[in-house]
């Protein structure tokens, strides 16, 4: 595994890059008061909160988020769990921001999550695991927009 430490110079001499990307606080987080919590650990770890709000997904934004996973087994149930209470989303940015939030989540299985992470500090099960977070820059910009539509400017 090459570390920082060993990396070949170009590596290191690589340009962070500043990136926005998409956080959900899921129903079963939200429901165990859980959101200020998650938005410090976010913020502690260097990353700003631009924008954040509360709603209660339809059934109708929820297939349309999730839409690439339309005809998967898990899907129907997804839609239920992501549709059973309100969810917080957040525009996050920051230095390499999609893979250091990716980071600060952990594992899908909040079992298997290293301590200190989200999921390890707040998640209950491998499905109702706290949060979401975009796993690409093309991801982010497509999630970022279905929530927040007008951008950064309004709440």
């Amino acid at each position: 595994m090459v570390s920082e430490y060993n990396a070949a110079p170009q590596t290191l001499c690589k340009k962070k890059l500043m990136e926005t990307t998409l956080s959900i606080i899921k129903p079963d987080a939200v429901q165990k008061g859980y959101i200020e919590d998650i938005c410090s650990k976010i913020e502690d770890y260097g990353l700003k909160i631009r924008s954040k709000r509360q709603i209660q997904l339809t059934q109708e934004q929820a297939e349309g988020f999730y839409a690439e996973h339309k005809g998967k087994p898990f899907f129907e149930a997804l839609i239920k769990y992501m549709t059973s209470g309100p969810v917080q989303v957040l525009i996050i940015q920051g230095e390499d921001a999609i893979s250091r939030y990716r980071f600060l989540m952990g594992n899908t299985n909040p079992k298997e999550a290293n301590p200190g992470t989200l999921r390890h500090d707040f998640a209950q099960s491998i499905d109702a695991n706290a949060v979401h977070g975009s796993d690409s820059i093309e991801s982010a910009a497509r999630e970022v927009a279905y929530f927040f539509p007008q951008g950064l400017s309004s709440e």
